[in-house]
Parts: structure tokens; sequence; C-alpha cells
């Protein structure tokens, strides 16, 4: 199987999983870390272009397993995490790893924020190795091994 039929059938997989575990992720720790990875994944390169920005906004509104949460509050909470990321990217990323790190209480709702990435990572078809970078470090801050992501 070739490394981009492995890559999509992961990205299929993750959204399914995380359909299955949206009743269990109501909080508003994977609330904020699941908008603070989703921020991460779209500056993955240190630069966000605003078809880039708008895509994982539409992606955002439109991804039944966040419809626990109003689609307003969520775009905020993206929007803000992302601007941090384009002022001051290191400043930016350290604040919401450390965003992403508040899940790890509740291992459900740690897995649902890694499992949000790689669904906003690949549904452009190119889940690339910047983007599957940032999530191996989101893995780290949530003491998830990122094997278990197939990364």
């Amino acid at each position: 199987m070739a490394l981009w039929d492995r890559i999509k059938d992961s990205v299929q997989m993750m959204q399914s999983q995380l359909l299955a575990k949206k009743n269990d992720v109501r909080s508003g720790a994977f609330r904020d870390a699941g908008m603070a990875m989703c921020a991460l994944v779209a500056a993955a390169d240190g630069a966000v272009d605003p078809a880039e920005r708008q895509r994982v906004a539409q992606l955002i509104t439109l991804h039944e397993g966040l419809q626990n949460f109003p689609a307003d509050d969520l775009l905020r909470r993206f929007d803000a995490y992302l601007d941090q990321l384009v002022a001051d990217f290191d400043r930016g990323k350290a604040d919401a790893l450390q965003e992403v790190a508040k899940a790890r209480k509740k291992p459900a709702e740690a897995r649902a924020v890694i499992q949000l990435g790689i669904v906003i990572g690949g549904a452009d078809g190119d889940f690339d190795t910047t983007e599957q970078a940032v999530v191996r470090e989101a893995c780290r801050a949530l003491d998830l091994p990122p094997a278990e992501f197939d990364l």
C-alpha cells in the first residue's frame, strides 16, 4: 500500500473514531485544546494563508464531532490561537501546546484532540511532514505515544 493510501486510511479511521466519541468530548478543556490543535496544524509550517485559514474554519464549523459547541465560539477560539501563532510563532506554539496539554486529564478527550489534528491535517489530501511533526508534539504534551496514531 502506498504511503498516501495509508495516510488517507488513517485520516478516515480517525474521523470515524472522533465521531464515535462525540458524546464523550463535551468539556471546555477539549474545546480549547481542540481549537489550539486546529491552529497548530493550520500554522504548522510557520505561515497561514487566508485560503488555509478559511478551509480549516469551514471544517471546524461543519465537523459533526464538534457540534456539541457553538460554531461561533469555536471559530473565535481558533482565530485567537491562530493570531498568536502568526504574531509570534514560537511563543504561540508554546501557548497552544500548553492548552493542548490541559486535555491530558481525560484520556478519551486527549485522544480526540490528536484525532482532530490528524483529520484537519489530512483534510486537504496532504498530511505533510510539518503537520505530522506538530501532531507528534501534541502527543508528547498529552503523554500519548505517537505510534498509537501511526505518527
